[in-house]
């Protein structure tokens, strides 16, 4: 190869040879340093190879179980040291109950890897009970632990002043002093922003698009690190309002029912008591009751768990299981 009309001193690699480390490269989670970064720029440093630390299975294949004994989540300005007796507020409602890891929270652990690498803002959302907090909680579980992962806890229509005490909260800052002092707070969240991590809202679907818009600028500042995960039931909608916001989510993940294929395999990991039950009596249950909606899984699973422990030999057939889904009400 020549430069102009002297030769290059020095062997040039062939294109194919350059694509090839490059797709190395980005597989391994490294990144390709193509420019000088400038000042105010938020540094590609050791936060670059989160997503190859995350070991993620492929979100189309079933998996095993992920927690028999799960794992609390990250608690407000901890990090992940809280201990509460529940994750995340979500009841199993009985005892012997795993976490199981199915499709859909695989492909959430996914996107939730890949936003926090990013450091950019994403959504999650779906219909009550289907298993949006679990799934994200373990999303944020199976984050590298030097990731910190804040938890702010949104309020019943909250006025802004409420939703700058929940964020110093969650980021372990002095909320009491600052709540009220809007200057002096932004400026303290902000520095606290620029610490790479994740951000998580619950029930976001609460926030008025003036509160999101606040949000919009926190993230919008420069060399802010952290990521910015917002979850609920009709979150997706109430950000349509704040199209600003909108435009700046980089990552939307709805989240479905229990599919009826391996509904039978998922419960049995989910709890021994469905070890070996008729995977009929299991669709009837699912096409008049439970409509793939986890948290009706659960409910139904405490219910034939008692059934079932009343005496010995007593047996989970279509009987029992109309039993329990009848402790259900009329509006399971």
């Amino acid at each position: 190869m020549t430069v102009g009309s002297e030769k290059a001193d020095f062997p040039v690699p062939s294109l194919a040879t350059v694509q090839r480390s490059v797709k190395r490269d980005v597989l391994e989670g490294r990144v390709l340093e193509v420019a000088s970064v400038g000042r105010g720029r938020v540094k590609a440093g050791r936060y670059d190879r989160v997503l190859a630390e995350l070991k993620l299975e492929r979100a189309g294949e079933g998996l095993a179980v992920v927690d028999t004994d799960p794992a609390a989540p990250p608690g407000p300005g901890s990090g992940k040291d809280a201990t509460p007796p529940l994750r995340g507020g979500v009841r199993l409602f009985v005892p012997g109950a795993r976490v199981v890891s199915t499709a859909s929270v695989a492909a959430v652990v996914e996107v939730v890897g890949h936003m926090v690498a990013a450091r950019g803002i994403g959504c999650v959302f779906g219909e009550p009970g289907v298993g949006k907090t679990v799934a994200v909680q373990q999303a944020l579980h199976l984050l590298p632990d030097r990731v910190p992962v804040w938890w702010a806890v949104v309020g019943v229509k909250p006025g802004l002043p409420q939703m700058r005490a929940s964020l110093l909260e969650a980021l372990g800052l002095a909320a009491g002093s600052l709540a009220h002092r809007a200057q002096p707070a932004d400026r303290v969240l902000g520095e606290a922003l620029r610490r790479p991590g994740v951000l998580f809202l619950d029930d976001a679907q609460r926030l008025s698009p003036p509160l999101l818009d606040y949000l919009r600028l926190l993230w919008d500042e420069p060399g802010t690190a952290a990521a910015l995960l917002l979850c609920g039931a009709g979150t997706e909608r109430v950000i349509a309002r704040a199209p600003a916001l909108r435009s700046r989510v980089l990552t939307w993940n709805q989240v479905p029912g229990l599919g009826q294929k391996r509904l039978g395999e998922t419960l049995a990991l989910f709890h021994d008591v469905w070890e070996g039950v008729d995977p009929a009596d299991v669709g009837w249950a699912d096409a008049t009751v439970a409509r793939g909606n986890f948290r009706t899984w659960a409910k139904i699973t405490s219910h034939v768990y008692a059934l079932a422990k009343r005496g010995r030999d007593v047996g989970v057939d279509r009987a029992l299981i109309e039993q329990a889904c009848a402790r259900l009400g009329p509006c399971p």
